[in-house]
């Protein structure tokens, strides 16, 4: 290898690599300085890795190690959101079977959920009034979300299963995902980050405002 500095081959993968002289950082001289030489000082040496700190996703992770929070029977946000005021839960619609809350995580402004009350984790274990409130609430979702959002399109639907993404696997629920011909862009793509022009409260308040009256 060189030492006073240059390119060097990598054989077997056809790429250049910067060959560092003495001193340079990854030289490995006595005053390189990403070479740790003592305990004192080793924590402020620099590496390649640039840090995004979020501690509070350790409480994610410690409920996904103890099978908290995934709808299991005592530890079901489905089930307990109706127990709670509606602006606490973000419920905004309530029906005798089924209600409608809208997502704490959502893809999209007005992204809704429609959930029976009883825990129940799958579609074909619904019943007859489960399924068809669930359905007439979806159709009510759709008209309010076009008159207070005045979006393009919807996507609609469900996982079942664990294996098939669902969050909350254990109970039932059902997406309403009001879409809008702009609402894409290279943020999700590139970057893996939504931007939500609404905070939820006020969603809340919005669609619940906009909910037609129980007969």
């Amino acid at each position: 290898m060189d030492r006073t500095g240059g390119t060097e081959h990598v054989p077997g993968t056809g790429h250049v690599t910067d060959v560092a002289g003495p001193g340079a950082p990854g030289s490995g001289s006595a005053d390189d300085p990403l070479v740790i030489r003592d305990a004192a000082t080793g924590a402020a040496v620099p590496d390649a890795f640039q840090r995004l700190w979020n501690p509070h996703r350790m409480a994610y992770i410690d409920a996904g190690r103890e099978g908290r929070g995934r709808g299991h029977e005592g530890d079901c946000p489905f089930c307990e959101a109706p127990r709670k005021s509606d602006e606490d839960a973000l419920i905004v619609a309530r029906g005798e079977h089924a209600y409608v809350l809208l997502n704490l995580f959502p893809y999209n402004n007005g992204h809704l959920l429609v959930c029976p009350y009883r825990h129940v984790p799958l579609y074909d274990e619904a019943t007859a009034d489960e399924t068809r409130e669930m359905a007439e609430l979806t159709q009510t979702a759709m008209r309010v979300l076009r008159a207070v959002s005045h979006c393009d399109g919807f996507n609609i639907g469900m996982n079942q299963g664990e294996i098939a993404g669902a969050g909350v696997a254990a109970h039932l629920h059902q997406h309403i995902v009001p879409r809008w011909a702009s609402d894409s862009n290279f943020f999700p793509i590139i970057a893996r980050t939504k931007s939500m022009s609404q905070l939820l409260g006020d969603t809340r308040r919005l669609v619940a405002e906009g909910w037609p009256a129980a007969d």
